[in-house]
């Protein structure tokens, strides 16, 4: 049986894989992340209290345990932090990736990398994995640069790109559009919400499987994994709010100039799987049935 470390093992992601792994063995897991370990079941793995940025431990840890395989979760997702706070994006983002590297390749050890959509510009989604880069944002920006490190070396590397991953998870610490949209309208509060950018959203289970088939597959390369339905943020927040029955009165369609954020968003990303279903049997849920998956795990936690 294979070994495999992740990193950001608290996050949505890295809860999922622990998750999976936990259900189905189907590999020897060391999860590691920043700060005490958040998901509530602490055997049947290993857990290593890592910062990404302190390279010894880094060091430390992957030699201890001998990874076939790592899986780099972790990383700084907020775009409009990103573009304001550009040092600690390269720093988590790109520098954090480099010495990851240097211990892949040095180890012999398969490299899954997470990346994202908004390496496109949003002109012409949606997207093949061969297709040109042309980032808007400096956290697009940032995974290029991660992404083109990783090309250029002599590791075994995937790299996973995905789109607005949303799902529920113990003790979260972000929040995704789903359940924000939920949240605030069940609290009848106003949202605004940009009807002018598209996206195809990922279950983060789908996303989880896909980073486990990417370890066990004899695959090189880049990789598109998304959910299969292409929406605008407007019409997926509408279907939130028609799965729960809420009332949809309380949105409100804004473009997405009108937010002012710091960071810009491509206007139309979206993946084409092919490639994905073909290499790695990908084989994504409909957004219905991820809402439906989330519903579920809420009536079991309530």
């Amino acid at each position: 049986m294979k070994t495999i470390l992740t990193t950001g093992s608290n996050g949505l992601l890295g809860q999922k894989i622990t998750e999976k792994v936990l259900q189905e063995r189907r590999v020897n897991l060391i999860a590691t992340a920043k700060g005490i370990n958040r998901y509530p079941v602490k055997k049947g793995y290993v857990y290593e209290e890592i910062d990404i940025l302190d390279v010894e431990r880094v060091r430390e840890v992957i030699e201890k345990y001998k990874p076939d395989a790592l899986i780099h979760t972790a990383a700084m997702t907020n775009v409009d932090t990103c573009e304001v706070n550009r040092e600690s994006c390269l720093q988590l983002n790109v520098s954090a990736v480099g010495t990851l590297l240097a211990i892949c390749e040095e180890k012999n050890i398969r490299l899954i990398h997470l990346s994202t959509d908004f390496v496109f510009d949003g002109q012409n989604g949606p997207y093949r994995e061969e297709d040109a880069v042309n980032p808007v944002s400096y956290y697009g920006k940032s995974k290029v640069l991660a992404e083109e490190l990783i090309k250029n070396s002599k590791t075994n590397y995937v790299i996973l790109r995905t789109i607005l991953v949303y799902g529920i998870s113990n003790d979260m610490s972000r929040s995704n559009i789903v359940l924000w949209a939920k949240g605030a309208l069940q609290k009848a509060s106003p949202i605004n919400v940009v009807n002018d950018q598209w996206r195809m959203p990922t279950l983060a289970e789908d996303l989880a499987e896909a980073c486990l088939l990417a370890v066990e597959k004899d695959v090189r390369g880049i990789y598109h994994i998304s959910g299969k339905d292409y929406m605008s943020i407007a019409d997926l927040v509408r279907k939130v709010a028609e799965y729960w029955k809420l009332d949809d009165s309380f949105i409100n369609e804004v473009s997405s100039a009108s937010l002012n954020q710091p960071a810009k968003r491509p206007a139309k990303t979206g993946f084409v799987l092919d490639k994905a279903i073909k290499d790695l049997g990908y084989n994504p849920h409909s957004f219905e049935e991820g809402l439906l998956i989330l519903d579920q795990q809420m009536n079991k936690t309530n």
